[in-house]
């Protein structure tokens, strides 16, 4: 089964996308911010070795949108936080192993996701963790489903999120790989 990566993106309107960089810059620039550093994360990880797919929101406006390359499939987000949308992805998603990233990360490498997918030969998980604890990758294998558990009492957008993401894992072999800075306030760009 081919690996399959899926980029979460948000339409790229000002107030709805980047809302923390947004507030120190500006919501229009945040918003361009997003809509151009997305665009060029995305052809350069649109790579033969795995399928890419975008995972949009808000779901109905995303899936007919223009501002996202036409030739690369789509998914609804649906609702909920962000554990309730990646656990929906990561359980509904065609059988084989996936990873899952953010648009906002400048630093990704067809690397890096190449080294994620190897990692995932023998482990059931893997995170590419974030220096300020939380994480911009998280894959599974899928073998087997999801654990039930899985995304359960995160606290999202906060320095527990990768610790408390690996407890909801409990017995499975998880693997750790290169850690990158995601950009969520002006600092970090």
């Amino acid at each position: 089964m081919r690996p399959r990566l899926v980029v979460m993106v948000k339409e790229p309107h000002p107030g709805r996308v980047k809302t923390r960089l947004g507030r120190e810059i500006g919501m229009t620039r945040a918003a361009w911010w997003f809509r151009h550093q997305t665009r060029h994360l995305l052809r350069r990880l649109d790579d033969p070795r795995w399928d890419l797919t975008l995972a949009v929101s808000p779901d109905r406006e995303g899936l007919q949108s223009r501002v996202w390359p036409g030739h690369l499939p789509r998914v609804a987000q649906g609702r909920g936080d962000l554990g309730r949308r990646m656990g929906r992805l990561l359980r509904g998603l065609p059988r084989g192993p996936v990873c899952i990233v953010g648009g906002d990360i400048p630093g990704i490498t067809p690397a890096h996701i190449a080294r994620a997918f190897a990692a995932l030969g023998d482990h059931d998980a893997v995170f590419g963790p974030a220096p300020d604890g939380g994480y911009w990758l998280v894959g599974m294998k899928r073998a087997a489903p999801p654990p039930a558990t899985l995304f359960q009492g995160v606290r999202w957008s906060s320095e527990h999120a990768l610790a408390d993401t690996l407890d909801t894992l409990p017995g499975l072999r998880v693997a750790l790989v290169d850690t990158l800075n995601d950009v969520d306030e002006a600092a970090d760009l």
